[in-house]
Formats: structure tokens, sequence, C-alpha cells
């Protein structure tokens, strides 16, 4: 690999790094430099995933305390989304090269919808789970369940005591141990073991919708669980290169990981200061060179 296209991975890297701390996405910019460079795309997708690894890494480090805050609730989410990554990698080794040359062009154009309608996927998604919510809402209130509440109180109980039981707050379960949230998380990283582009935007959306909290509240256990995505994708793809002998490039791997790493911990404000749009043009045109390389 020539100097010139390892200093190019090292720039895309580090951007990449950056983004992917603050939004998602990075795995745009460099994904398409390696297609560009006429690597196959199953190999591209495997070099990428263990060189992008390292900015969920520098990225984790960052929001360190955020994520230990929320520890204790995350387990069961961090579990299904390991075994959903795997299933997603094991599927990318098994799918022949020739349909590769197609899916992946279809991918990042997916991956590509989803970067530039964020903000509409999103907000109707959010809308949409809140019409359920407050139709839930309205089926259990105590005006139309059926129950009385007079009834929680015998006749003999002691009063004061029934009124501190009532007055008692009740612990709610965190909303990253719903069932909804973890299944689509689980659903999401069978996507995110498979092709790494985009995923950080799809999990904002899915975390965000199903715990009503803002992106930026959520954005610490996404990195989470990018890393843990790209660590299970990254661990079945080297397994694979030692024992099947499944092509890896190195040198391109090498340059993105380092570039990652800078970028996913001290790029991370510089990305968040940028302007959207041209985060979003950067994105959309490297992506864009990358289908047309494709295509031609």
């Amino acid at each position: 690999m020539e100097p010139v296209s390892l200093i190019v991975l090292l720039a895309m890297g580090t951007l990449a790094g950056a983004i992917n701390a603050a939004v998602g996405s990075g795995s745009l910019l460099t994904l398409p430099v390696l297609l560009a460079l006429g690597i196959p795309p199953g190999v591209a997708v495997r070099t990428n995933t263990i060189g992008i690894l390292f900015s969920t890494f520098g990225s984790v480090y960052g929001y360190r305390r955020e994520i230990a805050e929320e520890k204790g609730n995350l387990g069961p989410l961090m579990a299904v989304t390991a075994v959903c990554a795997t299933a997603g990698a094991l599927l990318l080794l098994a799918s022949p090269g020739a349909a590769l040359d197609v899916i992946v062009p279809i991918l990042i154009v997916f991956a590509l919808v989803m970067v530039i309608f964020q903000k509409r996927i999103t907000a109707a998604i959010r809308a949409g789970a809140e019409r359920r919510a407050a139709r839930r809402g309205g089926a259990g209130s105590p005006a139309t369940d059926g129950t009385d509440p007079s009834a929680a109180v015998s006749p003999g109980d002691d009063l004061s005591s029934a009124a501190s039981i009532a007055s008692a707050p009740t612990p709610a379960r965190s909303p990253y141990r719903s069932p909804a949230l973890i299944g689509t998380m689980g659903a999401a990283s069978i996507y995110g073991g498979y092709f790494t582009a985009a995923q950080g935007i799809l999990y904002l959306g899915v975390l965000g919708t199903f715990t009503g909290r803002s992106m930026k509240a959520v954005n610490s256990v996404k990195n989470l669980m990018s890393l843990i995505v790209n660590l299970a994708a990254a661990s079945v793809y080297l397994v694979a290169h030692f024992v099947l002998r499944v092509e890896i490039v190195w040198l391109a791997t090498a340059a993105i990981a380092v570039g990652a790493l800078v970028g996913g911990y001290f790029g991370a404000h510089l990305a968040k200061k940028m302007p959207e749009w041209l985060l979003r043009g950067i994105i959309v045109v490297v992506a864009l060179f990358a289908l047309v390389r494709q295509v031609l």
C-alpha cells in the first residue's frame, strides 16, 4: 500500500473517530476509502472494523464517568448486543464475495439515508413510541382499569401505616432493562456486526426512543454498545484470519486504528463544534465517491 493511501486513511481515521464519539457514522469516511483503493468489500469491512474499533476505546474512556453511573443497569443489554454482533460478523464471513459486491453498495446507500434524514427518522420513531406509551397509560389509569383505589386498605388496617406505604417511593426499573429496548438493540447489533457504517446513528435512535432521554444523555451508552459490537466483530474476524486465513489488510488497519484512537478521545469536542452540515456533507461526499467507484 502506498504511503499517500496510508496518510489518507490516517486522516480519515482521525476524523471518523471524532465523529463516532460525537454522533456515529464515522465508518462512512474510512470504509469508502478502502473500497476506492480497490480492496474487495468483505476484506474492506473486516479491515475497517478492526481499525475503527480503536475509536470506541477512546470514546468510551472519555465517557467513563457517565458509563459508570449506569453500569448496574447495562448487563442484559451488553450481553444481547455482544451475541447479536457476533452473529452479524459470522453472517459477513458466510456471505459470498459476489453477493457482497451487491450488498455493500446497498448498505452504504441505506447508511447514507440514515445520515441525511437522521433527525426526521428519529423524530418519527420517537413520536410513534410516545403515542403507544400514551395509549398504554390511558388504558391503565385508575378511571378505566376497573379497580377501586380504596380496596387497597381494609377496614381494620392502620391508616397511618397504609398512608406511609402508599407514600413510599417505588424504585423505577431502568429503561436500559426494557425488553423492547434490548430486543431492538439486538436486531441493530446484527447490522452493526455485519456492516459497521452508521451503526452509531442507529443506536442513538433506538436508545433515545426507548429511554425517552436526549441524544446527549444516551451518547455514553451508545459509545459503550459500539465498543462491544466492534470488539465482538473484530474478535470473529481475527479468529477467522488466523484459523481460516481470511484476508485483512493490516497496514490499512493500523493507519485507521492510530487515527481512530486519537480522534475518538481528543477529537470528540472538535466534531461537536463543527457545523452539522459540514459533518454530514463530508460523509455524503466520501460515500458517494465510493459508490461511483464500486459501480464503475
